[in-house]
């Protein structure tokens, strides 16, 4: 909406709310005259140049409004007014609340932490042939363990394991058969276990003919030496028969597990 200064026609923008707040009534700020906003207010300026914004004609009396579009029902803001208090009745004492006690979340904390560490220790022990293998882990556990005078199996650890010779022959005394015999030397600082071998016999094409997996105790008859483990640096021949699987066989190889 526009209205039009009547002392220096200068045409400012307002809104509604302004002029309802001042009940038109609004200040000039170009020459601060202060001049009823409704007598020249209108909607859309006319097409420019022009000097004056038409003026409303003054009426004899207030107007008389006939087009109702909205008229509130006393009864329904009624609901939304606020009940005036009443005296209630005090309920019987078998029907009252009692106080709720504060909970103790001590057990509960404690059974938690309870279940974690059983949680941890079922883990650890899912993976206790890795952690028993762990130089770090082998530090402090054998001196603790001696102390306790415990025994803990012997490491594990492939990378260190050498055969520093091998060979395959016919059986001497068995036809049909043949005897694979190889040196194994740890280069580990520290005993280890006897591994399972696995010997793969295979072709020309390098395609496997027969395989065999060899448990500790199929190749080492001695009890004590097989729980005592090859020592550091110890060197261990071995001797294996095997079914001779035909001509095709012409190269064999070993792996530790």
């Amino acid at each position: 909406m526009y209205t039009q200064c009547p002392e220096c026609s200068t045409v400012f923008k307002l809104d509604g709310a302004s002029l309802a707040a001042a009940h038109g009534s609004v200040r000039c700020g170009h020459c601060a005259a202060v001049f009823d906003g409704l007598r020249s207010l209108a909607t859309e300026l006319p097409p420019e140049p022009f000097d004056r914004l038409p003026a409303w004609p003054l009426a004899a009396g207030p107007p008389q409004l006939g087009l109702p579009v909205y008229r509130p029902n006393p009864a329904q803001g009624a609901l939304f007014a606020a009940p005036e208090r009443e005296a209630r009745p005090r309920p019987p004492a078998f029907a009252t609340r009692r106080a709720r006690r504060p909970r103790r979340n001590g057990p509960w904390l404690a059974a938690c932490a309870l279940l974690l560490v059983a949680l941890a220790a079922q883990a650890a022990w899912s993976e206790r042939d890795r952690w028993l293998d762990a130089p770090r882990v082998r530090a402090w556990l054998d001196p603790a363990c001696a102390r306790l005078g415990c025994t803990l199996p012997l490491r594990r650890d492939a990378a260190r394991l050498v055969l520093s010779s091998r060979d395959i022959r016919p059986h001497p005394s068995a036809p049909g058969a043949l005897i694979i015999s190889a040196t194994l030397r740890n280069d580990a600082p520290f005993a280890q276990a006897y591994p399972t071998l696995k010997i793969t016999l295979s072709n020309l094409d390098e395609r496997r003919v027969a395989m065999r997996r060899f448990r500790p105790d199929e190749y080492i008859g001695d009890r004590r030496e097989l729980a005592a483990g090859l020592g550091p640096g110890a060197s261990s021949a071995l001797a294996f028969e095997v079914v001779d699987p035909g001509q095709d066989a012409v190269a064999f190889e070993f792996d530790f597990e």
